[in-house]
C-alpha cells in the first residue's frame, strides 16, 4: 500500500546511512557563491567515488560564477551539480529542509502525530502513531483529510499539507476527513509534543503469536533513541523464549543504531567494515556479552535498506538469527551529514560497507533464508503470512525440532 503513494511525510522518511556525528565546517564570511563553493569542495574531497561518476570535476569549479547572486541559485546550481554524481544518496538540504531532518533525528515534533501522503490527487492519513492526538481523536489509516482549518486541500502538497497541520503545542487545528463511503466528520484536535518512537511491541491487526514469543517492531533508525527503545523492549520481555525482529519497510538511519543494536545480540563477532575512498577499511565488532542469547528470527523484505541490512546482515552471517520474508532493497553505503554555513547541509556518500562475511550488498540486498511472499491479497485478509512463519519456525526451535547452525 505505501508504495502507491507519491510521496509520503510524517517530518522526514528517506532511505540512508548516515555516521551519527555531524560535521561541522564553519564558513565565517557567507554568500552565496561561497555556498556553492562549500559544496563543490565536500564533494572534491569526501565522495567515496574518486572519479565522481567518471567525470573531470574541475568543470563544476566556476561553472556557475556569473549566474549565482542569491542562495536560491546557489541551491539550484548545486543541486545540477550534485545530480551529476548519479548518486540519489548525496544531495543537498536547504535550512528548512535540514531542520525538519534534525528534528527526525532529535525524534520529536510539535503536531498531532499522523503520517500522511498523497495518492490520485488526495491527501490521505498512512497511519496515526500510537498514544498521540492523532489516533486519540479517532483517525485512521486511508482517511482522506478534505479541508484543514475548513480550506480545501485539493492540489495541496505533502510539505504544505504538513506545514499546515504542525504547530504549536496546545493550539488546535481542524481536520473535515471522509473515510471511505461515510459522510465527512470534522475533527478538532489539539497539538501536542509527539516523540517520535520508534518501537513497537504491538502486533499488526488481526495476527496472533504465541504468548512466549516476543514481538519488536522497529520501523526506522533515525531517531538517536532507537536503539535504547530495542534495549527497553527487550529487557520489558526477557520472560519470553524467543523474538521477532521485524524490520520490514525500515529505509535505515544512523549507523550507530544499527552497530548498538547488533552488540545487543552478538558476542564479540563482527558487526560491519566501512570502507573509504582511498580503501581504507574499519571494522566495528561487537562487545563482549549479549542482553539475550534466545533464539531470534528477523523479517525483511523491499523496504528494508541501510541500517536494516547492517543489521540483519550481522546476524545472519553470525549465525545469530533466521531471516524470514523477501530480498532487501540493497543499499550499501553510508553518508555523512556536513552542516553548511546558510544553515542547511550536504549529505555526501563517503564509504560502502560490507557484511561480516565480506559481501557488499549494494544493488543486490540481503537473501531471506527463508523466502515468505506477502501478496495484496493477504493485505486485503489482513493475513501476514511472514509473522505467521516466523511462529512457526520460533517455536519448533524452541521445541527442539530445528537447530541454527
Amino acid at each position: 500500500m505505501k508504495n502507491l503513494f507519491k510521496k509520503a511525510i510524517l517530518l522526514l522518511l528517506f532511505a540512508g546511512l548516515f555516521h551519527c556525528t555531524t560535521s561541522y565546517n564553519a564558513v565565517l564570511a557567507q554568500t552565496p557563491q561561497s555556498l556553492y563553493d562549500r559544496a563543490w569542495n565536500l564533494i572534491n574531497t569526501k565522495y567515496v567515488d574518486q572519479t565522481n561518476n567518471n567525470q573531470e570535476w574541475k568543470r563544476w569549479r566556476h561553472k556557475y560564477d556569473d549566474v549565482i547572486e542569491t542562495n536560491d541559485d546557489a541551491y539550484v546550481a548545486i543541486e545540477t551539480m550534485v545530480s551529476s554524481l548519479n548518486d540519489v544518496y548525496t544531495r543537498f538540504l536547504n535550512p528548512k529542509e535540514y531542520q525538519e531532518e534534525t528534528s527526525s533525528i532529535q525524534g520529536k515534533l510539535s503536531g498531532i502525530g499522523v503520517q500522511i501522503g498523497v495518492r490520485d490527487g488526495k491527501l490521505l492519513i498512512i497511519a496515526p502513531l500510537e498514544d498521540t492526538p492523532g489516533e486519540r481523536a479517532g483517525l485512521k489509516a486511508e482517511d482522506e483529510i478534505l479541508e484543514i482549518d475548513g480550506k480545501s486541500t485539493k492540489g495541496i502538497t505533502v510539505d504544505a499539507a504538513a506545514d499546515k497541520i504542525r504547530g504549536k503545542e496546545g493550539t488546535q487545528v481542524q481536520l473535515l476527513v471522509k473515510r471511505g463511503n461515510e459522510q465527512a466528520k470534522l475533527y478538532t484536535i489539539t497539538r501536542a509534543n509527539i516523540e517520535l518512537k520508534s518501537v513497537s511491541t504491538k502486533l499488526p491487526e488481526n495476527v496472533e503469536i504465541a504468548p512466549n514469543i516476543g514481538y519488536i517492531r522497529l520501523s526506522s533508525f533515525i531517531s538517536r533513541n532507537a536503539a535504547d527503545e530495542v534495549k527497553d523492549a527487550i529487557e520489558k520481555n526477557l520472560d519470553k523464549d524467543a523474538y521477532i525482529i521485524d524490520l520490514r519497510s525500515n529505509p535505515g538511519g544512523l549507523l550507530t543504531n544499527a552497530i548498538f543494536i547488533a552488540d545487543y545480540f552478538l558476542d564479540s563477532k563482527v558487526i560491519v567494515s566501512t570502507v573509504d575512498r582511498d580503501g581504507y577499511k574499519e571494522t566495528q565488532t561487537s562487545q563482549k556479552g549479549v542482553l539475550t542469547d534466545k533464539p531470534l528470527v528477523v523479517l525483511i523484505n523491499g523496504g528494508s535498506a541501510s541500517a536494516s541490512e547492517i543489521l540483519s546482515g550481522a546476524l545472519k552471517d553470525n549465525h545469530r538469527a533466521t531471516i524470514i520474508g523477501k530480498k532487501s532493497f540493497g543499499k550499501g553505503l553510508v553518508q555523512e551529514i556536513n552542516r553548511m554555513p546558510d544553515g542547511g547541509a550536504m549529505h555526501i556518500t563517503i564509504q560502502k560497507y560490507l557484511t561480516p562475511s565480506g559481501t557488499d550488498i549494494n544493488k543486490k540486498g540481503i537473501e531471506p533464508d527463508i523466502t515468505v511472499d506477502y501478496t495484496k491479497e493477504d493485505v486485503d485478509k489482513k493475513i501476514d503470512p511472514q509473522i505467521q512463519k516466523a511462529n512457526e519456525y520460533l517455536l519448533e526451535r524452541i521445541n527442539g525440532k530445528i537447530t541454527l547452525k
